[in-house]
């Protein structure tokens, strides 16, 4: 349940259309309402915690087993849904159950979005990457943060190497109210966004490199010891994380 719907609820109570005994049943543990289907328990109070519903990790699941679970959450949420890294098959799967669910094969998410959000663009996130290859890590950000309710901006391939198609942005780079710097090889994008602005800066270090990059624990590295102050990191192609963290970060 939202806080509209507990509000409607409470409206409700107090008008007389519902009895005490059934508006306690109601907000009973309400916002730690857990179903259990056997293989997985769904937290249906998360929405009315966090503003968000329960968001799915798809790897590891079976078709039938996401489908009855986003299904699930689909019938009794009222905001946008979200199972990341899912693959083509898994959407296919699903979709005929659930027709409003969209993928993203760039992002690897399987996402509805009901519109009801009214985005604020003068508190924007931005996306930049360092190069093409780091895209799909940064549209995983994108479509989270803007599904989680905000305006958000990318500026792709301008990485430290061609470092004048950075500052060809700098404009939105210091509009922005949070910046998502997404960067694999050595990692040393963040360092120079994060030395540009005053806003927060949420690293992500992604996988893409030569074999010395052990697989972005080379960039992961260069991004926790970043010389410029106000630089956080997240896990290695977690751009998920870095959605949800600006996200919470903007609402502020």
């Amino acid at each position: 349940m939202t806080a509209q719907g507990l509000t409607e609820l409470l409206r409700d109570y107090k008008s007389g259309r519902m009895t005490e005994e059934a508006t306690l049943a109601r907000l009973k543990n309400l916002s730690w309402q857990v179903e259990s289907l056997g293989f997985a328990s769904i937290d249906h109070g998360r929405e009315l915690r966090q503003g968000f519903p329960e968001v799915v990790y798809s790897p590891g699941k079976t078709k039938e087993q996401l489908k009855i679970i986003f299904k699930n959450l689909y019938e009794r949420s009222t905001g946008n849904l979200i199972a990341s890294r899912a693959s083509r098959e898994q959407f296919d799967f699903l979709r005929d159950e659930i027709p409003e669910a969209t993928f993203d094969e760039t992002a690897r998410m399987i996402y509805v979005d009901r519109d009801k959000i009214e985005r604020d663009e003068s508190k924007k996130i931005l996306v930049v990457t360092a190069g093409t290859s780091d895209v799909p890590v940064a549209e995983e950000a994108r479509l989270t943060a803007y599904l989680w309710g905000n305006a958000v901006s990318t500026c792709y391939d301008c990485g430290v190497a061609g470092i004048h198609r950075l500052f060809a942005h700098i404009d939105e780079i210091t509009s922005a109210n949070v910046i998502i710097v997404v960067a694999g090889m050595e990692g040393a994008l963040a360092s120079v966004v994060g030395g540009l602005t005053n806003r927060p800066v949420i690293a992500v270090p992604t996988s893409v490199g030569y074999g010395a990059s052990f697989k972005g624990l080379a960039a992961l590295l260069a991004m926790l010891n970043s010389c410029a102050s106000g630089v956080g990191v997240v896990n290695i192609d977690n751009g998920f994380g870095a959605g949800v963290l600006a996200s919470k970060i903007n609402a502020k």
